[in-house]
């Protein structure tokens, strides 16, 4: 057998690199087989890894289909790897799929680094592809080489015992929902490169992946080189440990399900007293395995058991928010400023206004006198008429993070979640809450706050009257 392959290769096959991923899927049961199996789709950026992967699943009778993302970075050669893939799928009778995608716009969209963007774009494509193709799961070329890498580098960066366990050989819950497999995670980069040159496949090598523009591609190039030179075997004793911890993650995990029934009364509710009392100085790791699925980091885990009541959160990886209150904390999906888009524009002349049910009402300013002062609450807010004149943009919309007012009696401005906080509302009460806008400036937090904007003074002829319902 060819040691650089695969390791406990079955020998049913005429080569040892197929019967080693054919034995490695098996004993990991990461695809089915036989002529009722669903399509597998296979990621082929056109190196070696990817195009190894899709002939061997190919020749071990897999239903496959290919799947080329062109992002269009690295000008000719992008158009080059594109046409590549295309030629040996042709020649090879593999159905392949072409997405091309601006990567720009994404980063621009959403602030994403480009490496994010990237994996963003190709993974939500990837699971429209495999629902589409009602295929039985993603199959990505990862290999030992690989997996080293993302060990070490998640150790840089910071981990726990999930990152130190390094790649799962499936993941059903993968980017964007779609199941992957990695039937080469055994595989070394020499073994891979070995097989192609056995069957006269070609491949191709991506310039980027010897630029050092990325953490990755430095731990690539230049660490695990290094660490073999001063320790031959390092990235075989990193493979052994990242092993070992996946074994112990086994019962970890058990033991986090566990403790989620105990202090989850729902998916997207934990109660940090209740964890508090059940791990009590572990409840920062405790809390982070929690909210850890929903993007947040340690960091953030030890921050959210250190705030007061009021605090939010929003995900460092994903996009989602969590809100404390009172000792609960929930999470949700962070509508940034796309929560405008519940918004609702709005004739102020009309009597009653609808979604939020209000009272309007333009009265002399005479009447002014017999008006109780400013209700406290807020169910009540005087404005100057002179507001509604420029046909001005009135709208009712919820609550932005990064939303200010000018409040009644007040010079300077402040946060609308400072006035949140100040009226003790609920995670669940600030979602709900409904601002008035005109032209873009808040005027009113309904039923808590109006705004000094349009004050009803002296020169005040007319004034209008806003009140709850």
């Amino acid at each position: 057998m060819d040691s650089t392959c695969c390791q406990n290769p079955q020998n049913t096959l005429s080569d040892p690199f197929e019967a080693a991923v054919s034995a490695f899927i098996d004993s990991h049961a990461l695809l089915r087989r036989g002529p009722e199996a669903p399509p597998v789709v296979v990621g082929v950026s056109g190196g070696a890894d990817s195009v190894a992967l899709l002939f061997c699943l190919r020749a071990l009778g897999f239903d496959v289909r290919a799947a080329h993302c062109n992002f269009h970075l690295r000008g000719d050669e992008s158009t080059r790897d594109m046409r590549a893939v295309d030629d040996a799928c042709r020649r090879a009778g593999i159905e392949l799929y072409i997405k091309d995608f601006d990567v720009d716009a994404r980063v621009k969209a959403t602030g994403e680094s480009i490496e994010m963007a990237c994996r963003s774009l190709r993974y939500r494509w990837f699971a429209d592809l495999v629902d589409r193709e009602r295929a039985q799961a993603l199959a990505v070329g990862h290999h030992r080489e690989d997996q080293a890498e993302t060990v070490l580098l998640n150790l840089i960066r910071g981990t726990g015992p999930a990152g130190l366990a390094g790649m799962k050989p499936r993941r059903d819950d993968g980017p964007a929902g779609v199941p992957v497999v990695r039937p080469l995670l055994e595989c070394s980069r020499a073994g891979i490169e070995a097989y192609l040159t056995r069957r006269g496949i070609a491949w191709i090598t991506d310039s980027s992946n010897l630029s050092d523009d990325f953490l990755r591609n430095r731990i690539r190039n230049r660490i695990l080189p290094l660490m073999e030179e001063l320790i031959p075997g390092a990235a075989s004793g990193i493979l052994r440990t990242a092993a070992q911890v996946a074994d112990a993650t086994g019962l970890y995990d058990t033991l986090v399900d566990g403790l989620r029934r105990e202090v989850m009364p729902a998916p997207d509710t934990i109660d940090l007293r209740a964890l508090d009392a059940a791990v009590g100085p572990h409840a920062r790791m405790a809390l982070w395995e929690l909210i850890r699925p929903s993007g947040f980091n340690m960091t953030q885990a030890a921050n959210i058991l250190e705030a007061s009541s009021g605090a939010v959160f929003t995900a460092k990886n994903a996009p989602a928010v969590a809100e404390l209150s009172r000792g609960i904390l929930r999470i949700g999906s962070d509508a940034g400023d796309a929560s405008r888009d519940e918004a609702c524009i709005i004739d102020l002349t009309a009597p009653v206004v609808a979604p939020v049910r209000f009272s309007v009402e333009i009265k002399p300013v005479a009447d002014f006198a017999s008006e109780p002062r400013p209700d406290v609450a807020g169910r009540v807010a005087f404005f100057d008429a002179e507001a509604l004149e420029g046909n001005p943009r009135w709208e009712i919309r919820r609550h932005c993070r990064a939303d200010r007012i000018t409040p009644f009696g007040m010079r300077g401005s402040k946060l609308v979640s400072d006035v949140f906080a100040e009226a003790r509302l609920s995670a669940a009460e600030k979602r709900e809450a409904w601002l008035l806008t005109r032209d873009g400036r808040i005027v009113w937090v309904i039923g808590l706050r109006n705004s000094a904007l349009f004050p009803v003074t002296s020169a005040t002829r007319r004034y209008l009257r806003l009140e709850m319902i």
